[in-house]
């Protein structure tokens, strides 16, 4: 990649630092991160909008550098790549408020964006489907997998049951915030993923919200004490409320790991501390859901509150 990224960006590089999905390296003082572009050109067009105006706000999101042809991505093979240049320490911590507060920064009033998300339960029903495919194809060596599986379809397939009722009982209005979000939350929260513009999307806000509550939940935090700070912090539509509740029962940790290991040849083992920890979690489920019906009657999900 070394000698593409010269004579792309003009640039004179001795060394640079490979991984399985970017190239990063430091120049003049800055550091740069050559990635895999994975979005659609209509998509690049917002998410420029969306830098130059976060930037106008005084946020410090990650710059997307020209080529040499003047093109915002960069041909390799048969895949496209962008350069980003860094605008804010890779390790800086974004913490639970920041995150919050960072919500409020760019809302969406229409819906027309090409990067507006919310039809969750189409896509969890979409991967849910394509999991399940893929474990009678291609699964029957993963133990691990095969003994926990069920489990979390069935804790996903309850997350979409409640997202396509609450969408058919109460469904999305003007008075819910459709607001900058990430595709994933990771953990520690840093700026690296944060502030990378490819990572940006429109949903409602509490789609980050959740996320970052689960992410830390698996790294030992107190996810119940940010969620109440949370609930005291935003006055949410009842639609809302019933969404974070949706998204914090969507088992996405589950998921990204499977995905890791059938499309990675990752890690079975990584699984096992998440499988240890069904019951703790269904307790902050069962904890999130008397939290959350303080400032909304939610919906019931019977089986998880009687235990």
């Amino acid at each position: 990649m070394k000698e593409i990224i010269n004579y792309y960006y003009n640039f004179d590089l001795t060394e640079v630092t490979e991984n399985n999905n970017y190239t990063s390296f430091k120049y003049n003082g800055e550091e740069f991160y050559f990635v895999f572009f994975n979005r659609t050109m209509e998509e690049l067009e917002d998410l420029v909008e969306i830098i130059n105006e976060l930037k106008f706000k005084g946020i410090r999101v990650h710059d997307i550098i020209l080529n040499r042809e003047s093109s915002l991505v960069t041909k390799v093979g048969d895949n496209l790549y962008i350069l980003l240049k860094l605008n804010a320490y890779k390790d800086e911590n974004i913490n639970f408020i920041s995150l919050c507060e960072f919500s409020n920064k760019l809302k969406l009033n229409s819906y027309n964006s090409k990067l507006y998300r919310n039809n969750w339960g189409e896509l969890w029903s979409k991967k849910i489907d394509y999991f399940e495919y893929q474990i009678k194809e291609l699964g029957k060596d993963k133990q691990i997998i095969l003994d926990s599986f069920s489990y979390y379809i069935g804790l996903a397939e309850n997350a979409i049951q409640y997202v396509n009722k609450i969408n058919k009982v109460i469904g999305i209005s003007e008075l819910d915030n459709v607001t900058l979000s990430h595709r994933r939350i990771f953990y520690p929260n840093t700026s690296l993923n944060f502030l990378n513009p490819l990572s940006f999307i429109f949903d409602l806000e509490v789609r980050d919200i959740a996320g970052y509550l689960k992410v830390e939940f698996w790294h030992g935090e107190d996810s119940l004490l940010d969620l109440k700070t949370y609930l005291k912090m935003k006055r949410l539509t009842p639609y809302e409320y019933h969404m974070l509740y949706a998204r914090l029962l969507y088992p996405s940790y589950y998921f990204d790991i499977y995905e890791d290991i059938m499309n990675n040849d990752g890690d079975e083992e990584k699984l096992i501390p998440i499988i240890n920890k069904a019951n703790d979690y269904e307790q902050f489920l069962k904890e999130a859901y008397y939290e959350i019906n303080k400032y909304t009657n939610l919906e019931r999900i019977d089986w998880l509150l009687k235990n």
